[in-house]
């Protein structure tokens, strides 16, 4: 046991040395993984922070059926009922808003009231506001009862009154799946720039690696200390990454705050969970440490 850790904590030394004689070309690849993580961390706080506000919004999901001119008040009721009726898992309510309600509502805008004096009668249909309960799968079922309700016999027109919803939704899928492409196109940042890193090391060292393996050092001695290099480069550079995605949200909350204060809300961004966080880091230092791998594999 005292063995193995003095061999590797002899590897951790060499790979601090390495780090440390060469300033210029650590702070160079430090200062690129940073930059490079700090990205997908800032889009990561916006994901976050725009989940709950979208939870928090009033969703209410209304479809407008509008029916025909020769349908009565009367048939517009009984439809009501027998639509509460067969769709009460998913319908809140159903009310019916007369011709003649519509018309006085129109005729109270001022914008519209001359324009319907001119009128010789009511052009207006009845119609059936239907609000959905709320539900994770809102705008698909509003999608799904908008294409049924069309085909019933005494409807003119349906209208969704909730496209805002799917556009929502739309967006955050966006998101996340804009989040997953930049995450990769980092992690392969990280790989380039540690794989090239541990070559140069490599080649470097390659007189004094050979001269190792003829007194009898095994591959896993010669490789540890290159390991030990690209998880530290990696871990350094996430932890950067973690303080300067920091520092750039203290701009960005001050201007998020004003734009809050104009709708007088309030709200933040902020970064992930610390459980998050040293998850980050470790697949971070994983990376690196596979990247030193792969490159010391090839270059030795």
């Amino acid at each position: 046991m005292r063995r193995w850790l003095r061999h590797h904590l002899y590897a951790f030394k060499v790979a601090s040395r390495r780090l440390v004689t060469q300033p210029f070309s650590t702070l160079s690849n430090l200062l690129v993984i940073s930059l490079s993580l700090a990205l997908p961390l800032l889009a990561s706080s916006l994901l976050i922070s725009l989940q709950p506000i979208a939870k928090q919004l009033p969703i209410s999901a209304e479809l407008t059926i509008f029916l025909s001119q020769e349908t009565d008040q009367t048939t517009a009721q009984t439809i009501a009922d027998d639509l509460a009726d067969n769709y009460d898992d998913v319908l809140a309510s159903t009310t019916v808003v007369s011709r003649d309600a519509a018309m006085t509502t129109l005729q109270e805008n001022p914008a519209w009231s001359e324009a319907l004096a001119v009128l010789p009668d009511n052009p207006l249909p009845h119609a059936i506001i239907a609000t959905l309960k709320e539900s994770d799968r809102q705008a698909s079922i509003a999608k799904q009862l908008a294409e049924q309700w069309q085909d019933l016999q005494a409807v003119d027109a349906v209208q969704l009154d909730s496209d805002w919803v799917r556009r929502l939704e739309a967006i955050l899928q966006f998101l996340k799946i804009g989040l997953g492409l930049l995450a990769l196109g980092v992690g392969i940042v990280v790989l380039a720039t540690v794989f090239n890193t541990v070559r140069m090391q490599a080649l470097t060292q390659r007189e004094e690696i050979a001269v190792a393996r003829l007194v009898g050092a095994t591959e896993a001695f010669v490789r540890r200390p290159f390991l030990y290099l690209g998880a530290t480069t990696g871990l350094v550079g996430g932890g950067l990454a973690i303080g300067l995605a920091a520092l750039a949200l203290i701009p960005l909350n001050q201007a998020v705050d004003r734009l809050a204060q104009s709708y007088e809300t309030h709200t933040s961004l902020q970064l992930p969970s610390i459980f998050i966080l040293v998850l980050f880091l470790f697949l971070v230092a994983c990376l690196g440490a596979l990247a030193a791998r792969w490159s010391v594999t090839r270059n030795t």
